[in-house]
């Protein structure tokens, strides 16, 4: 698919769910952000970038440990939930910028902790964007990566890979941890820093916060259905009654960036 319409995919999305998917609570829960603050260590004198910032939940969680911080993302409405929320909670160190991660509009090693979130499997290269927050980054400075990751079993990550391009047209691969780590070691970062949690919810509030084509909501269940007798998916998924609940992995793979 060419960029551009890739990007448009994108937009579509992600305008639609700017508010839904800023107030799910699989996406604000607390100890999961902790877990991400954790893996970058902020300090009081660090600058932090979250790339691709979507409604900039991982910023406004990281803002109180930083000097300042900075979110950036190509979707607008994305940003006006960013700019809603951290006004909310009172925040005065954040910035928003309009921008490509592909391209981050940037000086190099401007920033010394440098993040992004459920992001890698929307990206057609996130080898290329991996690169750009490793130059951004300042050396000894942390990059953070978290993102779901996928069975090891190629048959599994393509299923799991092809229910998630139903579900959200923009998505484009979820990688595999062995995939990630060799992106983290083709970009000079050495090999990242590993913790785990699962993000955990029923499908009717995943479709909920969604926009699938309407005659894809069926075949979505029935995916999820059949993952619960034959772990087809690779992920945790069962039923109760009529609930289908279901568990992303998540890894957060974070690096610091050589000296010299």
């Amino acid at each position: 698919m060419p960029q551009e319409n890739h990007d448009e995919l994108i937009l579509d999305q992600f305008t639609r769910q700017a508010k839904l998917f800023s107030a799910a609570p699989p996406i604000t829960d607390e100890k999961a952000l902790k877990m991400i603050r954790d893996a970058a260590a902020p300090s009081a004198d660090d600058r932090f970038l979250d790339v691709a910032c979507g409604g900039g939940i991982v910023a406004c969680a990281f803002a109180p440990f930083v000097r300042e911080a900075v979110g950036i993302d190509m979707t607008p409405a994305m940003l006006t939930e960013g700019r809603r929320v951290a006004a909310e909670k009172g925040l005065k160190n954040l910035a928003w910028q309009e921008g490509d991660a592909r391209a981050l509009p940037f000086a190099a090693e401007s920033f010394t902790i440098v993040a992004t979130r459920f992001s890698f499997h929307h990206f057609p290269d996130p080898a290329a964007v991996l690169g750009e927050m490793a130059r951004v980054c300042a050396p000894g400075g942390r990059v953070v990566v978290v993102d779901t990751v996928v069975s090891e079993d190629p048959r599994k990550a393509a299923e799991f890979n092809r229910l998630e391009r139903l579900r959200d047209p923009s998505h484009v691969r979820a990688l595999s941890l062995r995939e990630h780590r060799g992106l983290f070691l083709a970009a000079g970062l050495g090999l990242p820093r590993e913790s785990f949690y699962a993000l955990s919810d029923a499908v009717e509030n995943l479709l909920a916060r969604s926009f699938p084509k309407p005659k894809d909501g069926k075949e979505i269940r029935a995916i999820f259905e059949a993952s619960a007798k034959d772990e087809r998916l690779g992920i945790p998924v069962r039923c109760e009654g009529r609930r289908i609940l279901y568990s992303y992995p998540i890894a957060i793979l974070s690096a610091v960036r050589p000296q010299g």
